[in-house]
C-alpha cells in the first residue's frame, strides 16, 4: 500500500511539473492548473483521493503559508521598494480593512447575510495573493511604469497578516468571546508581539549568518528554514501575529548581505513554488463539485463587487492623497488584486473553527479564488497594455532579490593586426558587444589621451573592460 501511495505522489508531482510548462505556454495561470488537478484526484474526481479532514488541511496549509509569507519578504528588494514603502504599508493595512468592510457591507445588504458572517467573508478574501502576483510579473516580464511593480509586490507580500487578524477577530465575535477590552488587547498583541519578535529574530539570525561559519553543504539553507518556522511559531505562541513576524524576518534577511545568499534565494524560490502547489492542490482535493452550484452565484456576485467597487475604492482612497498616481495606474493596481493562497487558508481556518455561521464560506471562497486567478490572472498583461502602463525600458526583475546589477568585471586586451576588420576604424564605429567598454588604446606603445576620437591602425592594441549586462540574473 505504501509503495502504491508513493507511486501516486510521484505521478502527481510529475503532472504538476508538466502542467506548469503547459500553462505557461498557453497563457493559463499555473495555480489554476493545480486546482483542476486536485479536483481530478478529489473525492468526486476521476481518481478519488478521499480527503475530508479539514483540520489536517488547515495545519498543512498554515505551514505552507509560513514559507510563502517569509519569501514574500525575502524576495523583495528593499532598494526598489523604499520609494513606495508608505503607500504599500497603507494598502497592506488600511486597504485590507477598507476592502473587508466594503465587501462585508455588500454581503449584508445585497445578499441579506448576517452582520458577523458578512464581515467574516470580507476578512477572509480581503488580502491579495503574493504568489500569483510574483508569478505573473516574473513569467510575463511585465515592466510597469512609475514604480507600480514594487508597489504591487510589497503590498501583496505584506497584507496577509492584516487579513488573518481580521479573520481571527470575526471568528471570536461569532463565538461571543470578544469583548471591547479583549479586542483591543488582541490587536495590540498581534501587532506588537508579531513585529517585535520578527525584528529580534531577524537581527539574531543576521548576526549568526555574518559571524558563524555554518559547515556542510546545504546546512545554511536548513538554518534559514528553521528561522522561518520559528519566526511564525514564537510570536504565535504568545499571542502575536506569526505571519507578520515571518514577513518582517524575510524582508530583513533578504536585504542583508551574508555568504551563500544567492543559493538561498533559489532554494526558497523552489520551496515557495512547492508550497503553492500544495495549497492549491489541497484546495482541489477538498472541493465538492456537487456543492459548488449553490456557491457559484454569491461568489460571482461578491467577486464582481470586489473587482469593480471595494478594491478600487480602497486603492483610490489611499493613493489619491499622494498626488502622484494617475487614474490609469490606480486602475491597474486595483485590477491586480488577485485572491489566492491566503484566502484559502483563512477559509479552511473558518471552516474548522467552532464559531457558528450558516453560509458555505469554504465553497464560496473556492469559487472566488478560481474566478480571480483564471479571469484576472489571465488578463493582467492585456489590461496593463490597454491602460498604457507598460514600460519597455523597465526591468521588473530588478524588484526581486535574485537580481544582480552585475558581477566581477573581466579585463582583457586585443591586438589590432594588419588586415583586421577593425583596422582604420574609429573606436566609436567598432561593432562591440553591449557589455564591453574600451578602457585604453595604446598606439605604438603610447597611450592615447583621446581614445574615442583616434582610429585603430597597425601596431595598435585595445585594452577592454567587460561588464555583465544589467538584465542578467543570478543563477
Amino acid at each position: 500500500m505504501t509503495t502504491l501511495f508513493l507511486i501516486l505522489i510521484g505521478i502527481i508531482i510529475l503532472m504538476c511539473i508538466w502542467l506548469n510548462n503547459v500553462s505557461s505556454r498557453i497563457g493559463i495561470p499555473t495555480l489554476l492548473a493545480f486546482i483542476v488537478l486536485g479536483m481530478v484526484f478529489g473525492n468526486n474526481g476521476l481518481i478519488p483521493l478521499h480527503l475530508d479532514d479539514y483540520d489536517f488541511a488547515k495545519e498543512t496549509c498554515t505551514v505552507a503559508l509560513i514559507f510563502i509569507m517569509f519569501y514574500g519578504g525575502f524576495g523583495t528588494r528593499w532598494e526598489s521598494a523604499r520609494p513606495i514603502v508608505s503607500e504599500a504599508t497603507l494598502l497592506a493595512s488600511l486597504g485590507v480593512v477598507l476592502t473587508a468592510g466594503l465587501t462585508g457591507l455588500f454581503c449584508h445588504f445585497a445578499l441579506r447575510w448576517g452582520w458577523e458572517e458578512s464581515f467574516l467573508l470580507g476578512s477572509v478574501v480581503s488580502s491579495t495573493d503574493a504568489a500569483s502576483v510574483f508569478s505573473i510579473l516574473r513569467s510575463k516580464r511585465l515592466g510597469l511604469c512609475n514604480n507600480t511593480a514594487p508597489l504591487l509586490e510589497m503590498e501583496s507580500g505584506s497584507n496577509d497578516p492584516m487579513s488573518y487578524m481580521l479573520t481571527a477577530l470575526m471568528l471570536s465575535i461569532l463565538k461571543g468571546t470578544a469583548s471591547g477590552g479583549i479586542i483591543v488587547w488582541m490587536l495590540f498583541a498581534q501587532i506588537t508581539f508579531g513585529a517585535g519578535c520578527g525584528f529580534v529574530i531577524a537581527k539574531y539570525a543576521s548576526w549568526v549568518l555574518e559571524r558563524v561559519k555554518i559547515k556542510g553543504e546545504g546546512y545554511d539553507s536548513l538554518f534559514i528554514l528553521a528561522v522561518a518556522v520559528l519566526s511564525y511559531a514564537i510570536p504565535n505562541l504568545i499571542g502575536g501575529n506569526g505571519y507578520l513576524s515571518a514577513y518582517i524576518v524575510g524582508i530583513m534577511l533578504g536585504n542583508s548581505e551574508f555568504p551563500g545568499k544567492k543559493a538561498l534565494v533559489n532554494f526558497f524560490d523552489g520551496l515557495t513554488g512547492l508550497m503553492q502547489v500544495l495549497i492549491f492542490f489541497l484546495l482541489g482535493l477538498l472541493a465538492r463539485p456537487a456543492n459548488l452550484h449553490s456557491a457559484i452565484l454569491p461568489a460571482l456576485t461578491i467577486f464582481v463587487f470586489m473587482l469593480l467597487v471595494s478594491r478600487p475604492l480602497a486603492v483610490s482612497s489611499i493613493l489619491t492623497p499622494f498626488r502622484k498616481y494617475s487614474l490609469k495606474q490606480q486602475s491597474l493596481i486595483s485590477f491586480v488584486g488577485l485572491r489566492g493562497a491566503a484566502s484559502i487558508v483563512f477559509a479552511i481556518m473558518a471552516t474548522v473553527d467552532p464559531a457558528p455561521f450558516e453560509q458555505d464560506i469554504f465553497n464560496i471562497v473556492f469559487c472566488i479564488v478560481l474566478v480571480s486567478i483564471s479571469f484576472q490572472g489571465s488578463l493582467i498583461p492585456w489590461v496593463a497594455k490597454k491602460l498604457d502602463m507598460l514600460d519597455a525600458g523597465s526591468n521588473v526583475m530588478k524588484t526581486f532579490n535574485d537580481y544582480s546589477e552585475g558581477t566581477q568585471m573581466q579585463f582583457g586586451s586585443i591586438e589590432i593586426t594588419p588586415g583586421s576588420k577593425w583596422e582604420g576604424k574609429m573606436v566609436k564605429d567598432l561593432d562591440l558587444p553591449g557589455n564591453m567598454l574600451i578602457a585604453l588604446v595604446v598606439r605604438e606603445k603610447n597611450e592615447s589621451p583621446h581614445a574615442e576620437t583616434r582610429s585603430c591602425s597597425q601596431e595598435t592594441g585595445l585594452f577592454w573592460l567587460q561588464r555583465p549586462l544589467k538584465t542578467r540574473r543570478l543563477s
